[in-house]
């Protein structure tokens, strides 16, 4: 049978009535892993360390995790955790929930400054969303543009549409949603009810009702046994009721080996761990288990051993396994389907925002008489229930103007005014203009949603190909060496005088270094001088006074806003000395300093970068100024580099280090295996990082390097602050 390799909406349900035990413990730091696991560690006052899991990578759960179990900490935490760490850094753990009955959960997290809601999709591809105490997304590890939801920073927070939560209806609700099926009993409870196929066929067993049984033949008799079933489930869960057991797959007969009790199998005789659950099942009633006080424990058990336990199918001979391409492809033409429908729906949002304003200024006078009459009687403190009552007593009399309002909403200062096929929401502080002004700013925002829409549908078209060629050049090695291909010897004799094609290696080792400047921006020029400039204020000031030495030289923006850029001469721990710096190293230092300073953000593509002597460099203003933190005063002659171009490269490195790495484009292409360059444009930087994922995990055929090496969050350290675009090859 297949393992568990995801919670259900039952497991969850169950889960999150234990996790709630666990409010009050306080965040002490967060990480993220290359494989989608995100980790709390926090402080109980009961408990003391607490190490709470959320798994969206290939086993999607949560869990509280003993402290054997879990993993190191991973190197150098990217955006996405840093920002977590940031906001949950001492903040309380308050809340655990299952949205509705589906495999979401969101985590509330409380501090005196702000509050901060982590959103937990276990589902799909999984994803994480934080929110802040409004409800809009801070950063979320994937950002979703689909037909029916948005899942961006900046944007409110969407949660999939509600759907049928069997764990909260009465019978006759349990009984229509039955009834309305097409299909058997068991695939209605699966899909209809969101059971899931296992706990389809557990709650049939239980109920004594033939899985298979057409709904059409199917009537109060079963509905009744099925619904007395999920009852006593709804009470076990709300109670706390459980037993929880780790399931074992057994021996194909279900027995244990002659002269061994069948309650003494050895874990051999036993085989491999392929269910957590919170409750005893029936379905598994002839397979050996083991009990747990808590579900978590059992989860901790169940997934701790995930690795260690592979599944091994009966083919398995120790040759490679085909991936699923198939699969893949059908799944990115489903996520094409869904972005053309968000498009048309954008289109069609837009439109409608355009005609509402269209019809304020064709109705202009009759919607300036209804905000006037508003208006007026605000000002003489009239409340908005008697504005309303009064608008409807106008309206039996048959005046046109008050027969237009459909309604009046005090607590948004707004009248619903209906005008040809549209309901028209105005804001009774504004004359009829903004009001058409706003809506045609709405139309605008909707198109800009359009634009993303249709990024993100290209994108996936690009991931399209993608598989359809890995397919494809799967297919072609597997005839070549079906038909017995050449021997490799000659080509490993002559690798070492070759350049290396790392690109199409299959497994490339992973080699990592860390080094002292890789908290700030840097890179090395083309002639191997070290770069460092500054991410914020901060850093700026902390630049200047730790690392800048004689001998090095300072860079500067002509412009307001960027970091500071240090092109070090020497080593931290080396004397200060001279350097005839080549002209090459100078060019890249200036483009550096104007590529990640607000010329980038404003959208230009060139401007005036200046340079000086770090005996220049002051913190003292001259008389009557003030410095901002992060900002010096400069005085003597500057040496100015003119027109300097905005563009940077990321790319992966793959000898003597592996690692993505950016910084100009002349001096990051010869170091890498593959970039991309980029230049001011309108996505944002973390949209422009992941297309930037998607682009590299294309060139390779290895991609889980590139998911190990150059994830989206290590490939956005590298990108200018603001909307990026990728230049074209």
């Amino acid at each position: 049978m297949d393992r568990k390799r995801e919670l259900t909406s039952v497991d969850l349900a169950a889960l999150c009535g234990e996790l709630g035990a666990y409010e009050g413990a306080k965040v002490d730091k967060v990480y993220l892993y290359d494989d989608g696991l995100v980790r709390f560690r926090m402080r109980d006052f009961d408990r003391g360390r607490v190490e709470l899991l959320v798994d969206i990578g290939e086993t999607k759960h949560l869990r509280v995790a003993d402290a054997e179990n879990v993993p190191d900490a991973p190197g150098r935490p990217p955006n996405f955790a840093m920002m977590l760490r940031n906001r949950l850094s001492g903040a309380d753990l308050v809340g655990v929930e299952q949205y509705g009955f589906d495999r979401i959960v969101t985590l509330e997290f409380e501090r005196g400054d702000e509050d901060t809601t982590v959103v937990a999709e276990l589902f799909g591809d999984g994803n994480i969303a934080v929110l802040d105490e409004t409800g809009k997304v801070v950063d979320c590890l994937d950002t979703v543009r689909l037909k029916s939801r948005t899942v961006a920073p900046g944007s409110p927070y969407e949660f999939p549409s509600s759907r049928f939560n069997p764990l909260e209806a009465e019978y006759e609700a349990f009984a229509e949603q039955m009834a309305d099926s097409d299909t058997d009993v068991v695939r209605t409870l699966a899909t209809q009810l969101d059971f899931g196929g296992f706990w389809g066929e557990e709650l049939c067993t239980r109920a004594g009702v033939e899985k298979t049984m057409d709904i059409a033949e199917a009537g109060d008799e079963e509905f009744e046994a099925l619904f007395a079933v999920i009852e006593d489930l709804r009470e076990r869960l709300a109670a706390a009721d459980l037993d929880p057991q780790v399931y074992y797959e057994g021996s194909e007969d279900g027995e244990a080996d002659d002269g061994e009790d069948e309650n003494e199998e050895s874990d051999a005789d036993r085989g491999l761990r392929v269910d957590a659950t919170p409750m005893p099942m029936a379905e598994y009633e002839d397979r050996p288990s083991d009990a747990f006080e808590t579900f978590t424990e059992a989860l901790d058990d169940y997934f701790t051993h995930w690795e260690a336990e592979p599944d091994v199918g009966p083919e398995d001979g120790g040759g490679r396994d085909r991936p699923d391409f198939e699969s893949e492809i059908e799944k990115q033409k489903r996520i094409i389907e869904q972005q053309q429908g968000a498009i048309e729906d954008f289109e069609a949002e837009a439109e409608a925002e355009r005609e509402k304003a269209e019809l304020l200024y064709a109705e202009y006078d009759l919607v300036d008489e209804i905000l006037s009459t508003v208006r007026a009687a605000r000002e003489d403190d009239v409340s908005w229930d008697a504005i309303e009552a009064k608008f409807e007593e106008g309206a039996d009399r048959g005046i046109e103007a008050a027969e237009a309002v459909r309604g009046v909403d005090g607590s948004e200062g707004t009248v619903t005014i209906e005008l040809g096929d549209h309901r028209i929401d105005v804001d009774a502080s504004m004359g009829v203009e903004k009001n058409a002004d706003h809506r045609y700013t709405e139309a605008k925002r909707i198109e800009e949603k359009k634009e993303g829409a249709q990024a993100a549908i290209e994108n996936t078209r690009e991931e399209l190909e993608a598989v359809k060629e890995r397919r494809d050049r799967w297919d072609a090695e597997d005839e070549a060496e079906g038909s017995g291909g050449a021997s490799d010897a000659d080509g490993d004799a002559d690798e070492e005088a070759e350049t290396v094609d790392w690109l199409a290696r299959s497994s490339i080792p992973i080699r990592s270094s860390e080094q002292w400047y890789e908290e700030y921006r840097w890179f090395h020029t083309s002639d191997d001088f070290l770069v460092i400039g500054g991410r914020n204020a901060d850093q700026n000031e902390e630049l200047v006074k730790k690392y800048m030495d004689g001998g090095d030289k300072f860079f500067h923006a002509q412009a307001h806003g960027g970091p500071v850029t240090i092109l070090k001469a020497t080593g931290p721990s080396e004397s200060a000395r001279d350097v005839d710096f080549p002209d090459s190293t100078l060019q890249e230092a200036a483009q550096f300093a104007l590529s990640y300073s607000s010329v980038w953000k404003e959208g230009k593509y060139a401007d005036d970068v200046y340079m000086v002597d770090p005996d220049q460099v002051s913190k003292t203003p001259e008389s009557g100024e003030y410095l901002e933190k992060g900002g010096f005063a400069v005085r003597g002659d500057r040496t100015y580099f003119e027109d300097v171009a905005a563009s940077v490269a990321v790319g992966i490195k793959c000898e003597p280090d592996t690692r993505v790495i950016g910084g100009p484009p002349s001096a990051i292409e010869p170091r890498v295996a593959t970039s991309i360059e980029l230049e001011p444009g309108r996505y944002a930087q973390n949209d422009a990082a992941k297309m930037c994922y998607r682009k590299f995990k294309e060139r390779f055929a290895d991609d889980s390097f590139v998911r190990k090496v150059a994830s989206a969050d290590l490939i956005q350290e590298f990108l200018p602050p603001g909307g990026s675009r990728i230049v074209e090859e």
